[in-house]
């Protein structure tokens, strides 16, 4: 049994009143952020004496360490709070990159900064380097807020190490996710000390008052969008489980009704926060695309089992409440700069691909599909692309394994071939890692500039 949802020219229309094709905001973002990192490096100096001797240098390099911790830490939190400017505009998967690296950063920075400290606190004190460990504790047992320091530092050390590669891909997705939601206790932990033991808050109020106006506005932002907004959300649109329809062997779909769904703001292409409120799956939150476009009292999601939570899916019952946090992504139609597009999905990417066959706007012939999958059993939603493609004369293509077990050839030469005129068109993509790689090296060889490759990926 499969499902189907029609409404692919109201789809359409609604989707030519959203496109307004925009620039990214990354660019002047990052330049911001740099900025306040010369702000913060700027304050450092002008509150740096002379330098006399080792210890100081060594007390120096723990301050401004320091100093540049805790205002990555900001905005490790400021990349956690899900803004929409930088969900949909940006791209989630951009943010969850950034928010990677400034936690990389941020741990470093920290490490360095406790060493730094304690070492020359014990030089001060007439001990050596041997006695760092005896310094810290007596630091911590003596100036203010230190102990909370030290906790949140464990609590960032315990994040750190459960995102490294082997270790995130040891741990089951919601013990990585609950772990990492302790972000918030390690900074809110560190901050004090911040503030109580920094010599440049004491002495230079215009800073400590520009500290706190940061870490509030941060504050602020996760609580509405984090917090407030879900919840009025989720009020406002009353979700439940319609069904749930086997689509292929392991891949399910499920249909969410609700009250106006259609003014959630979602487009097709992009992705909520699923919770189903089911046995089991109550504490976990998980991203799957919308596999059609919004219709007034109905969503669906198309998911493959590759997980507990996701091979739950199919034991829901209708009527169990959903939760959901969204819309998210950059995936959508306001990407396109070009009159003609190119679809490639690989497996189960298929979701966001299907969604933006139906909806963006386009004349017979300028819309074309490559689905990439092991068979042609594996082809979920065939039957819905068919009648789509139909309906507004676009292209259909699937590219399989042989009965051999021979992967299709996707190089440049082929998709020149099957595309003569694929280095006119946008193409939105969406796989596993390595066939989104492969694909896109396949693209620019086609001739495909990069600024015109768009893609997504949500796990995180």
């Amino acid at each position: 049994m499969t499902t189907t949802l029609a409404g692919g020219r109201a789809a359409r229309r609604q989707t030519m009143r959203r496109i307004r094709p925009r620039r990214s905001p990354a660019v002047p973002l990052l330049l911001a952020v740099w900025a306040g990192a010369v702000a913060v490096l700027w304050l450092w100096w002008h509150n740096t004496p002379s330098i006399a001797d080792d210890t100081g240098r060594i007390l120096n390099a723990g301050r401004i360490t320091g100093l540049l911790a805790g205002y990555l830490m900001a905005l490790v939190v400021l990349q956690m709070a899900r803004v929409p400017a930088l969900e949909r505009r940006v791209g989630s998967d951009r943010v969850a990159r950034w928010h990677a690296m400034s936690g990389r950063y941020t741990l470093s920075l920290i490490v360095a900064h406790v060493f730094l400290t304690m070492w020359g606190y014990a030089r001060q004190a007439g001990k050596s380097l041997g006695d760092i460990v005896q310094q810290t504790v007596d630091s911590v047992e003596q100036l203010p807020d230190m102990g909370k320091a030290a906790i949140g530092t464990g609590l960032f050390v315990v994040i750190g190490l459960s995102s490294i590669g082997g270790i995130r891909r040891r741990l089951p997705y919601d013990a990585w996710y609950h772990v990492h939601l302790l972000t918030y206790a390690a900074v809110f932990l560190t901050f004090w000390h911040q503030i109580s033991t920094g010599n440049d808050f004491a002495v230079e109020p215009a800073a400590k008052t520009f500290w706190y106006g940061l870490y509030g506005a941060v504050t602020a932002l996760v609580v509405w969008y984090r917090v407030l907004t879900p919840i009025r959300l989720n009020v406002r649109h009353r979700m439940r489980v319609e069904a749930v329809v086997e689509e292929t062997p392991g891949i399910v779909s499920v249909l969410i009704s609700g009250h106006k769904l259609h003014r959630m703001g979602a487009e097709a292409g992009q992705f909520f926060r699923w919770r189903f409120l089911a046995p089991g799956m109550r504490f976990s939150s998980h991203p799957y695309s919308l596999s059609a476009a919004p219709r007034p009292g109905m969503l669906r999601i198309t998911v493959k089992a590759i997980g507990d939570h996701s091979a739950r899916l199919r034991e829901l019952t209708p009527g169990t409440r959903v939760w959901a946090e969204g819309p998210y992504g950059a995936l959508t139609a306001q990407r396109r700069s070009r009159g003609k597009v190119l679809l490639v999905a690989g497996g189960v990417g298929i979701t966001p691909m299907r969604a933006l066959f139906e909806t963006l706007p386009g004349a017979a012939g300028d819309i074309t599909l490559l689905y990439r999958a092991n068979t042609t059993q594996d082809l979920a939603l065939w039957d819905e692309l068919a009648a789509i493609a139909e309906e507004r004369g676009a292209r259909l293509m699937y590219a399989v394994n042989s009965p051999e077990g021979e992967r299709p050839d996707i190089s440049a030469e082929n998709l020149q071939r099957k595309v003569p005129d694929i280095d006119r068109h946008d193409v939105f993509m969406c796989g596993p890692p390595g066939f989104a790689q492969s694909v896109y090296e396949a693209l620019r060889g086609a001739g495909v500039p990069a600024r015109r490759i768009h893609h997504e990926s949500f796990e995180m």
